[in-house]
């Protein structure tokens, strides 16, 4: 079993609220969701309107199609007019990962 993750760190585009970022990005997530079956949430920078986290993890018997549908996932978001990708930031993990094991393979894109 292979778990991978991936976080983005989004700059959004004409936002000057909360309230408006939360109409940015509920969308992005609930289309992730949707589209990908993914756990998806905004895990990070919420006190900022024109910053956001988006974090989302997939689960699978290989670690290439983990990489596939996540970076799928990537490419959903850049397509996006409204969000700009700062940052990307995946990692992957065996289910042995989870008991103490070996560090996770990481990649970090900027």
């Amino acid at each position: 079993m292979w778990i991978a993750t991936l976080s983005l760190d989004l700059l959004l585009g004409d936002v000057h609220s909360l309230k408006e970022k939360r109409s940015v990005v509920r969308p992005i997530v609930a289309e992730l969701r949707r589209r990908f079956a993914v756990s998806v949430a905004e895990t990070g920078q919420l006190d900022l309107h024109r910053r956001a986290e988006i974090g989302m993890a997939v689960v699978a018997a290989d670690r290439g199609h983990c990489l596939e549908v996540l970076r799928s996932c990537e490419g959903l978001v850049a397509q996006r007019p409204e969000v700009e990708i700062l940052a990307a930031r995946e990692r992957v993990f065996t289910e042995d990962d989870a008991d103490g094991g070996a560090l996770p393979d990481a990649a970090v894109r900027q």
